[in-house]
């Protein structure tokens, strides 16, 4: 008896070997291609001036790739024959193939929609904080339609699954209310811009950047560091202050003189502490210095200025204050502290 007729589970070793043949050519054939687009395809594709083409090549290699190896095993299956799971094989190719074609889709889609939105979100900067929210739904908008399509080509009634999904609509629309409020209240944030990636805000005794708004949560990273993840429908019932969005920061300071200072020293004093603010490059042209009282061991100055969106919060004060006393100490203008005058009685 010949080798090759010989049958292992109904199917002669030369029908194997043919088979065997297939799958091993095409992962060959797949490798070959997958390296023949990321060598050859992408250095070609990188000497044009449009960089649609790098972006096709680079969402279409993996996905061909993968189409090549699922052809490859169908031809090899196709030279088997099962009676019990044939029809169940081909099932499965027809839904791999289907959902890998879903695939395909969606990563160039994906990928074309990113390059537009990084184009124009130099324009525009409500688009690049929408492209991650648009990426998303593009994505499941598609993966859905997919799996629709590969469940019909698999025999699957997907009327009738739609119908009793709906059937079931009410009683997963009040599980899910929680959900479609943070969808809302996404949609809220996008509309009514309350602040945007990049912002520094404050939410419910939250500080910190915004570094992500989704379709159902944004995400902060507080100034420690920890990032922190907020349902979107508590924009819609919390006060949110968005720190970044103020013209100016107004700092008040108070400085309080010996009381053996002379007129001319509280003048001199005055006027040195206006200058020091004024010339500051951070600092707004509103700039209030005054004389403000008596206190009970000091004779006060106090000075009210804003601090403009290029200075820093802490940076600035900081400089200012160090300025301040470098020159009351070379102009002799001591600081009081407090003291108390016992009055005994002999």
């Amino acid at each position: 008896m010949n080798l090759l007729e010989f049958e292992f589970l109904g199917n002669p070793l030369s029908e194997w070997g043919i088979a065997l043949a297939y799958v091993v050519g095409s992962v060959v054939v797949a490798r070959i291609f997958y390296k023949l687009l990321s060598s050859r395809l992408k250095k070609l594709a990188a000497s044009t001036e449009t960089e649609v083409d790098d972006v096709i090549v680079d969402a279409i290699e993996e996905p061909i790739s993968i189409a090549i190896v699922l052809f490859g095993f169908f031809l090899g299956y196709s030279h088997l024959h099962f009676d019990l799971t044939d029809e169940y094989v081909y099932k499965i190719f027809k839904i791999a193939t289907v959902l890998n074609a879903t695939w395909l889709a969606a990563r160039l889609l994906n990928s074309l929609v990113a390059h537009l939105m990084s184009s124009l979100s130099s324009q525009e900067s409500m688009i690049s904080d929408m492209a991650p929210i648009l990426k998303k739904t593009l994505a499941f908008s598609i993966w859905s339609l997919g799996v629709i399509m590969a469940m019909q080509n698999a025999g699957y009634d997907v009327g009738a699954l739609l119908a009793g999904v709906g059937i079931g609509g009410i009683a997963m629309a009040m599980a899910a209310k929680d959900f479609v409020a943070n969808i809302f209240g996404g949609i809220t944030v996008f509309i009514d811009r309350p602040f945007r990636v990049g912002d520094r805000v404050k939410v419910s005794g939250i500080d910190g950047t915004v570094t992500e708004i989704g379709i159902r949560s944004t995400r902060i990273k507080t100034l420690q560091g920890r990032t922190v993840t907020i349902p979107n429908n508590q924009f819609t019932n919390t006060v949110v202050e968005n720190v970044t969005a103020e013209p100016a920061r107004k700092i008040s300071i108070v400085l309080g003189l010996t009381y053996d200072a002379s007129t001319d020293d509280i003048e001199k004093a005055l006027s040195i502490l206006k200058k020091i603010v004024d010339n500051h490059p951070h600092t707004e042209e509103e700039v209030v210095v005054w004389f403000s009282g008596f206190g009970d061991f000091s004779l006060n100055i106090s000075c009210n200025y804003l601090i403009n969106k290029k200075g820093n919060w802490a940076e600035t004060p900081s400089e200012i204050n160090l300025e301040i006393l470098s020159q009351f100490e070379a102009n002799k203008l001591e600081f009081a502290f407090p003291t108390q005058t016992i009055i005994v009685d002999k």
